[in-house]
């Protein structure tokens, strides 16, 4: 399983981080995805990590603003977002993906295992 956490309220420019618990599978074998669902578009890949927390890749509209980390010992996966837009409102959930996956298909949602409950963020000017 795993659930995402610490989404909210806040307002443009304000930071949020976000956690990813996992339980009942082996973290530290799985990469983890960050994406997320605005009100009227699709599920968008936002962030991946590689399961040694090595390789990260980045959407381009979240680039210089988030950054993904992950603490295999406490399994958990986080997402710093800082100086946050009004685009970026939407439900946030994290993904695992037992075998790496490259820059060309990371954001692809079919390729991972197991999806978490979402998280609600709201950014407000």
């Amino acid at each position: 399983q795993l659930q995402a956490s610490g989404g909210g309220l806040v307002q443009t420019g304000g930071s949020l981080r976000l956690s990813c618990v996992a339980s009942g599978f082996s973290f530290a074998d799985y990469a983890i995805g960050w994406f997320r669902q605005p009100p009227v578009n699709e599920r968008e890949g936002i962030s991946y990590i590689s399961n040694s927390g090595r390789r990260t890749y980045y959407a381009d509209s979240v680039k210089g603003r988030f950054t993904v980390s992950r603490n295999n010992a406490k399994n958990t996966a986080y997402l710093q977002m800082n100086s946050l837009k009004r685009e970026d409102t939407g439900v946030y959930y994290c993904a695992a993906r037992l075998f790496p996956l490259s820059n060309n298909n990371w954001t692809l949602t079919g390729e991972y295992d197991y999806w978490g409950r979402g998280t609600l963020v709201t950014v407000s000017s």
